[in-house]
C-alpha cells in the first residue's frame, strides 16, 4: 500500500465519521460545522486527486459560504428543546 492511498483511505473515514457526527448530533450549529468538516476533507481529497481548481472551489463555496449561510440561518431561528 503507497502513501497515496494510505491518506486517501485515512481521509475517506475522516469524512465518513464527520458525516455521521453530523447526522446524530442535536444541536444544529455544531451540526453545521461538522457539515463544513466534511466538506473541507472533500476539498482536501480533490487536491490530492490533482484538481486544485475543483478542490479551490469546493474550499471557498462548500466549506466556506455554505456553512456561513447555514450558521447565519440557524442564529436567526428560535432554539427550543423538547
Amino acid at each position: 500500500m503507497d502513501l497515496f492511498t494510505l491518506v486517501s483511505l485515512i481521509l475517506i473515514i475522516a469524512m465518513l465519521i464527520a458525516a455521521v457526527v453530523a447526522a446524530e448530533l442535536k444541536d444544529l450549529l455544531s451540526a453545521a460545522v461538522a457539515l463544513g468538516v466534511v466538506s473541507l476533507i472533500v476539498s482536501i481529497l480533490f487536491y490530492i486527486l490533482q484538481a486544485p481548481d475543483v478542490a479551490i472551489t469546493e474550499a471557498s463555496i462548500g466549506a466556506g459560504l455554505s456553512m456561513a449561510v447555514l450558521i447565519f440561518a440557524i442564529k436567526h431561528t428560535e432554539r427550543w428543546e423538547k
